[in-house]
């Protein structure tokens, strides 16, 4: 894509590349500054002294020689260094302007900050406008809403910023802390990026941590929700847990009332090489200790193991959770998405289907049509037990 010649950014580098090698657009202040210096332009001659100077450099050592003009050399230096520093310097961002869709705030506990701007406790009226950022410190809680899409309420040393919304786009960005969702909205409408993943409501209640190093942690307590990163897909559903890493995406999610064996393998696998001796043994670990419950692990565990491993895990996933029709041995280890698509469904945690619409949302992007969405009356969201 070519840049526009009136492009802010554009015109900045070619002013940068005037004052390297005369190759850029030349800044007016610029110019009057080498105007001004003209006189000490460096030529290829011998130097040469005013008349007399020849006394003045036979003073004994210790003795100034003065030479007038070095205070204007001096002082136009600095500020053509100036000047220059404050081209190449990084764009501050003004505060973002407090008009159009906003959510409504209410703190909670404690003085937050919303842009530039202390909320105090006991003030109300507040607003989080689209592009700002809501800011609580160590004391202070707040709750976010908005009436097409339900309630966030955001705990102590938590960032949110507020990127889109709009009536089929609801879309937040947790860069550190947790935040509790209670979402009524249709599935897919609310979106929530991380430094590592990006969650999207399936219909749902969760809570979603961010630590410092960009990781991070979902919890749902009821409905399911989508959790993704560059085509690695998780799906935790009411009483799952299910962990990210900046770079490498989700995780395997698991029931939060499995073994801790089970848990402590499934850990060890997900941070294993793959293929590698550490993640077969952690495997063996997991299908070992492995429940009916546990087939939404199993499943997940499918196009994440090698082949020789996924042969055994398919095994054990089919005596624990028997296939439904229309799916095949030959096509489970081919990975076949309709076949997996169809044994998902048969775990019964949501239709999948859902989830394949809103794929890849990393983006805004047109909505469905409305008879493509499971009416939300319709869908029975789970509690977590």
């Amino acid at each position: 894509m070519s840049t526009r010649p009136n492009d802010p950014e554009n015109e900045a580098s070619m002013t940068e590349d005037y004052l390297w090698n005369h190759s850029g657009t030349p800044d007016p202040q610029i110019q009057r500054l080498e105007l001004l210096l003209a006189e000490f332009r460096h030529e290829d001659r011998p130097l040469l002294f005013p008349a007399g100077s020849s006394a003045s450099l036979s003073r004994p050592r210790g003795v100034l020689v003065r030479f007038p003009w070095v205070p204007r050399l001096a002082a136009a230096a600095v500020i053509l260094l100036a000047i220059a520093a404050g081209m190449l310097a990084p764009p501050r961002h003004a505060d973002v302007p407090e008009t159009g869709p906003a959510w409504n705030v209410s703190n909670l506990e404690g003085t937050l900050k919303i842009g530039s701007r202390a909320v105090a406790a006991n003030q109300v009226g507040a607003k989080l406008y689209v592009g700002q950022m809501l800011v609580t410190n160590s004391s202070s809680r707040a709750s976010l809403s908005e009436n097409d899409l339900g309630e966030i309420q955001i705990e102590p040393n938590s960032r949110v910023r507020l990127l889109q919304t709009d009536p089929m786009h609801k879309r937040l960005q947790l860069d550190l802390g947790t935040i509790h969702a209670m979402i009524w909205a249709p599935p897919g409408q609310f979106v929530v990026d991380t430094p590592s993943a990006v969650a999207v409501d399936l219909g749902c209640a969760y809570t979603l941590q961010v630590a410092p190093d960009g990781s991070g942690t979902i919890r749902t307590r009821i409905g399911w929700v989508g959790f993704h990163l560059n085509g690695r897909d998780s799906f935790i559903p009411a009483g799952a847990m299910c962990s990210t890493r900046p770079k490498i995406g989700p995780g395997t999610p698991y029931f939060e009332d499995a073994s801790v064996a089970f848990r402590d393998a499934l850990h060890t696998f997900d941070n294993a090489d793959q293929p590698s001796a550490a993640a077969s043994a952690a495997l063996a670990t997991v299908l070992a200790q492995a429940r009916p419950r546990d087939g939404l692990t199993l499943w997940h565990l499918l196009p994440r193991t090698s082949a020789a491993d996924r042969d055994r895990l398919y095994t054990r996933f089919a005596a624990l959770v028997p296939p439904p029709a229309g799916v095949t041995r030959a096509g489970i280890l081919s990975l076949d998405q309709h076949m997996l698509d169809l044994y998902w469904n048969a775990l019964d945690l949501g239709d999948i289907s859902l989830w394949r619409f809103w794929e890849q949302s990393t983006e805004p992007h047109a909505g469905p049509a409305p008879q493509q969405f499971v009416p939300k009356k319709q869908l029975v969201l789970k509690q977590a037990p």
